[in-house]
């Protein structure tokens, strides 16, 4: 029993040593999207309040393409020393439950770190669209079908989840137009090429501001105060789409040590919860979470359990 305890003793204090030695080098983060979308914004505020904290750079690595399979792909291959992570939205779970040949685990290939934050959903068009509500645009959807267009960062993402619930729930037939990333979907909104999108609520309000943009609902559970004159999507007689709101958060590659991993939440909540960081995020939208490594493995299992039960309701096929 003896040697067991200090057997014991000697790992905490190797796992402490390494937690204290952690990062040895420059730590990459990997993203799906592309540069300007909902999940790349908020990691660089990250990595640019934890640079100093952790004495080594925090190097923004966007590998876009297939809704972040590529990035998550990557990381579950990569060395689990904590210099190589992800920072993962939904789409983490979603793959994982559209793909026929699985080449990853949500969970049992990666260590999670913590829930950073959520993004409300809103549903957005140009002020030009000749739709000032969600049923005015989805009589326009049944008057013509599949001219009207929605947008998303790629097949299976928040965005198209909600916008092929929507299609369901109203027997209505639209046109889904995947991007590589939120950003370059919501150019196009704005252009006039696509005429809506379901957009995390990062970053909204300049384009609503300078009329780029006009809210039709918002995806919260009641009005935002953001956006008081738009209802939201229960008021407009689709209740449940708040639990539409896409995450965002770190994960490690499975097998990083405990020590690394608490290490590494320990400063992202500390991080989200200064005055000037929670200032930053809320502004652009997001709703700070900040959980610990446990909380966000629950969180993880329930949000594949959701997932699954939107994509068998909504018919979502993967591409």
């Amino acid at each position: 029993m003896r040697i067991l305890k200090v057997l014991a003793l000697a790992v905490l204090i190797a796992g402490n040593a390494t937690a204290q030695q952690y990062p040895t080098r420059p730590i990459r983060i990997l993203i799906g999207f592309a540069a300007g979308g909902p999940t790349d914004v908020i990691a660089r505020v990250l990595a640019q309040d934890l640079t100093p904290v952790l004495g080594q750079s925090l190097i923004i690595d966007n590998r876009t393409g297939a809704n972040s399979l590529i990035a998550t792909e990557t990381v579950a291959r990569a060395t689990p020393d904590g210099h190589t992570l992800l920072f993962a939205s939904l789409s983490h779970n979603v793959n994982y439950l559209l793909m026929e040949k699985k080449s990853y685990h949500p969970l049992r290939d990666f260590a999670p770190i913590s829930l950073t934050a959520v993004l409300p959903l809103l549903l957005v068009t140009r002020p030009d669209t000749p739709a000032s509500s969600v049923r005015e645009l989805i009589e326009l959807a049944k008057a013509k079908p599949g001219v009207v267009t929605y947008g998303s960062a790629g097949n299976g993402g928040s965005a198209h989840l909600a916008g092929a619930l929507l299609e369901t729930l109203t027997g209505t037939k639209m046109t889904h137009v995947p991007f590589r990333g939120n950003a370059p979907a919501l150019v196009d909104v704005m252009s006039g090429q696509v005429t809506f999108m379901f957009y995390p609520m990062i970053g909204i309000a300049d384009h609503v501001a300078v009329k780029r943009l006009k809210v039709l609902a918002v995806g919260t559970g009641k009005r935002h105060a953001d956006y008081p004159s738009a209802p939201t999507m229960a008021e407009s007689g689709f209740p449940g789409f708040e639990e539409t709101a896409p995450w965002v958060g770190m994960l490690a590659p499975a097998g990083t040590s405990a020590a690394i991993v608490n290490r590494m939440s320990d400063e992202i909540r500390k991080s989200i919860a200064k005055a000037d960081v929670k200032e930053r995020l809320v502004v652009l939208g997001a709703i700070n979470v900040g959980s610990s490594p446990g909380e966000f493995v629950e969180y993880l299992k329930k949000d594949g359990e959701r997932w699954a039960r939107v994509i068998k309701a909504a018919g979502v096929k993967p591409q």
